[in-house]
């Protein structure tokens, strides 16, 4: 068992832990047990921290199992995504790659052992007649008309069933428990129902497929696992857990423990909203770098090590809360500024001439990678065009202002001080061009005769510049909590992508997928890892500086 005293603690970890002291387990078994409906999202990665983190500290095992049970809304593509994801975060799963399919004859046979016992039925109720004769919170259930068939005629209808004498929606198999129930997930659930589909793993083989509630709890017992994790929505559910598990033949019983799901400001974490984000387009894919999806951090430039201390910070309990955006922005602003090179990039270009710089020169200035870490140094070109931001300058500007004003004096950044001399305007009066003339004598060193230097800009030189395209993300929505919204669409952020066009330093020619840069007073980018590659740079926005959200910058 890992170290204790540096393990954190939650009421899980405290069950476990009575669990391990009173002998009732001797080791720890989890799972992770993702559906193959969609990509994992930020809300799946605290699970994973959790399943895999405690399998780790315990010195256990955990599964990944795919609960793939509704063959209509999977595929391969979510399944591989999924073991990408789990990969990436760091961690890795026991043994071979599970699926609850892989237990499809062992399912059916425990549905035949209920049928044997009196505990299921076949019901030729249809979907609307379900939901009457199921009742609602005030009022109790009433029995299928077909409650009461024998076993022997359900298990021959069963059998029917399974070799595809019903139209699918004609009947299903229900479990007999408690119409009265206050529990409405107990009122003769459906655990089988007909559906003609392919399946991505057993083929056409079934016909007949079991429901996630039926399947889940047998899979966890099949396997071994001691401590059953899920989010709170399933606790009514832990009601029908036990009892499918209690009227079967089966010598494993998981304990089934519930924990908040995390609810993130600003995002959706229905996969069914993500998806339908997808379909209509609103983003470019499940990756997309505004997708609250692991993919889709990832692809802004999250990296493994902040999403576990997000994980971490947030903690596990079983009270729902919400948590900031900016609690997840954190954890990636502090990672990346210990650990990001930083390198300079003009998002919004403007021409500089240095006039008193002469045309043939070209000079290479040494740079650090980084101001606080050991990371070496890289070489600058310095000449006599580069390009500087245009939100850098202004003819006219306050005390306040600390960049480059009309007449004034600023600093490039690991370069010479430069003073504005002149404005080159087009048709429209705006500012293309500033004539500039450096001081040589302040390169290291503050102006000889003692003048007052406003601030440093970042800049690039021309001749060596790199066009590059920058996507500046911003938040999906525009209000904290979308999925309230009566239209969730209608809140999506038209601001949450902004492209421009501008230069890059000649060290980012080689810059890495997924590699985080801190470009100079713009923020923390990385290389997109599908559109950017040496001929056509493409740097994605992680976050910004600091947190400034919904504020005016100066």
């Amino acid at each position: 068992m890992s170290d204790v005293a540096n393990r954190p603690t939650n009421f899980i970890r405290q069950i476990i832990d009575a669990d391990l002291a009173s002998g009732k387990h001797h080791s720890v078994q989890t799972r992770f047990p993702p559906e193959p409906n969609g990509y994992l999202h930020i809300g799946h990665a605290k699970s994973i921290c959790l399943n895999f983190g405690i399998a780790e500290d315990y010195q256990g095992q955990c599964n990944l199992r795919f609960d793939d049970t509704n063959p209509e809304k999977e595929n391969v593509e979510f399944v591989e995504s999924i073991q990408r994801d789990v990969n990436w975060l760091g961690f890795q799963w026991s043994g071979a790659v599970r699926y609850s399919s892989d237990y499809f004859e062992q399912l059916y046979g425990y549905a035949v052992e209920l049928i044997n016992k009196g505990l299921a039925y076949v019901c030729f109720l249809n979907a609307e007649q379900m939901r009457e004769y199921r009742g609602n919170l005030t009022q109790p259930g009433k029995p299928s008309p077909y409650r009461d068939t024998s076993p022997a005629e359900n298990l021959a209808l069963f059998e029917k069933m399974r070799a595809g004498g019903f139209k699918e929606g004609e009947c299903s198999l229900r479990a007999k428990i408690d119409m009265a129930s206050s529990f409405i997930c107990m009122r003769d659930p459906v655990i089988y129902r007909i559906k003609f589909a392919h399946h991505h793993q057993t083929g056409d083989n079934w016909c007949i497929y079991p429901m996630y509630d039926f399947t889940h709890c047998i899979s966890d017992a099949l396997e071994g696992i001691t401590h059953s994790l899920c989010t709170l929505e399933f606790q009514d559910n832990r009601r029908l857990y036990d009892w499918i598990l209690d009227n079967i033949t089966i010598p494993c019983h998981p304990q089934q423990i519930e924990f908040s799901r995390l609810n993130l400001e600003f995002a959706v974490m229905s996969k069914r909203k993500l998806q339908t984000l997808v379909e209509q387009q609103l983003v470019s894919g499940w990756d997309d770098p505004r997708m609250p999806t692991i993919a889709g951090l990832r692809r802004r430039g999250y990296t493994p090590s902040a999403i576990r201390e997000f994980a971490k910070r947030i903690g596990i309990t079983k009270q729902d809360n919400v948590i900031e955006m900016s609690a997840l922005e954190a954890c990636i602003r502090e990672d990346l500024d210990a650990t990001a090179p930083r390198a300079m990039a003009v998002l919004d270009p403007i021409k500089v001439t240095i006039t008193n710089y002469p045309a043939d020169k070209l000079e290479w200035l040494t740079a650090p990678n980084h101001p606080k870490e050991d990371m070496g140094e890289r070489k600058l070109p310095f000449g006599r065009e580069l390009y500087i931001d245009r939100a850098d300058f202004r003819e006219e500007a306050n005390k306040k202002y600390k960049r480059l004003v009309l007449g004034g004096d600023v600093r490039l950044r690991n370069a010479y001080v430069i003073h504005a001399d002149e404005v080159i305007k087009n048709e429209q009066g705006e500012v293309v061009a500033l004539n500039c003339t450096y001081l040589p004598e302040t390169l290291g060193e503050n102006p000889a005769d003692g003048r007052k230097v406003r601030g440093v800009i970042h800049w690039v030189e021309q001749s060596q510049a790199l066009p590059a395209e920058f996507r500046v993300y911003d938040r999906l929505f525009s209000v904290a909590n979308p999925a309230a919204e009566e239209d969730f669409i209608s809140t999506v952020n038209p601001n949450s992508l902004v492209v421009k066009h501008g230069f890059a330093e000649p060290s980012l020619q080689t810059a890495v997928a997924e590699k985080a840069y801190q470009f100079e007073r713009e923020g923390y980018y990385c290389a997109d890892n599908k559109d950017s590659k040496p001929t056509k740079l493409v740097f994605n926005r992680t976050v910004g500086l600091r947190d400034s959200w919904g504020k005016d910058e100066e």
